[in-house]
């Protein structure tokens, strides 16, 4: 289940790929398949250890085609042990809701970002997640939790304070939200209710699937309850406060 669109933020073989705050992996496995170059960077080792192996079952399957390398690594998101301008993309998918200090890490991924680059940014909305919070202090409360709701406009703030060019957004997965709505109001943890047991069963076959029914509510249903915004942007390759003085 991807969360960022390729078909907006067109990625080329050979590109030199950051999935920052990888968690299992899924877009850095798409970034694979695809022909970049990976690196699957997270502080959870545990979770690293199993984007390593299926990194490596992915290449042995032949899922990755000649001249894409996959890396997976611990780091920490606001000391990435990269040099400046590694990376001709960086994704950072679900992951900047938990951090506190936001602008650092967008600071690092700019540094990191060459000229000209792309960065793929993905956050929970803010409606959705309002209703989640409100449902449920458990969904949120937790070590390593949100700490923080997104309005898109704050988002696009920030990323344009770090230097950065929006050129896009959209939102997505809309069926998921009544999901966690559901979750939360039968309890984070309680997945025997009846109520989420059979949303989970149809999410899962939606996954699997890909009928067209889920697929063409979904997109209705995305400008209205989708669970996360998305937001696409470029590194200029002048300098944001010489752009600034020429405009």
């Amino acid at each position: 289940m991807l969360t960022v669109d390729f078909s907006r933020f067109p990625l080329a073989p050979g590109d030199r790929v950051l999935d920052l705050g990888c968690g299992a992996g899924r877009h850095a496995f798409e970034c694979y398949r695809r022909g970049a170059q990976v690196v699957a960077l997270d502080q959870n080792g545990e979770e690293i250890r199993e984007v390593a192996k299926w990194f490596a079952a992915m290449k042995e399957a032949g899922e990755a085609p000649e001249g894409a390398t996959a890396t997976a690594m611990e780091g920490d998101a606001l000391r990435l042990p990269f040099p400046d301008e590694s990376f001709d993309v960086v994704i950072i998918s679900e992951v900047m809701e938990h951090i506190p200090d936001d602008k650092g890490v967008l600071a690092e991924m700019v540094r990191v970002l060459r000229p000209g680059g792309r960065i793929a940014i993905t956050v929970p909305r803010y409606g959705p997640e309002k209703v989640c919070w409100s449902l449920s202090d458990a969904y949120h409360e937790v070590e390593g939790g949100h700490i923080r709701i997104y309005k898109a406009d704050e988002l696009l703030g920030k990323i344009r304070e770090a230097g950065l060019r929006p050129y896009g957004t959209h939102h997505a997965h809309a069926l998921h939200s009544p999901y966690w709505w559901l979750k939360c109001a039968f309890g984070v943890d309680n997945d025997k209710a009846l109520p989420v047991r059979a949303y989970h069963k149809l999410l899962v076959w939606d996954i699997m699937k890909k009928p067209l029914a889920t697929r063409v509510a979904e997109q209705a249903l995305n400008p209205l309850i989708g669970k996360s915004f998305v937001a696409y942007a470029t590194k200029p390759h002048l300098p944001a406060a010489t752009l600034t003085d020429a405009s």
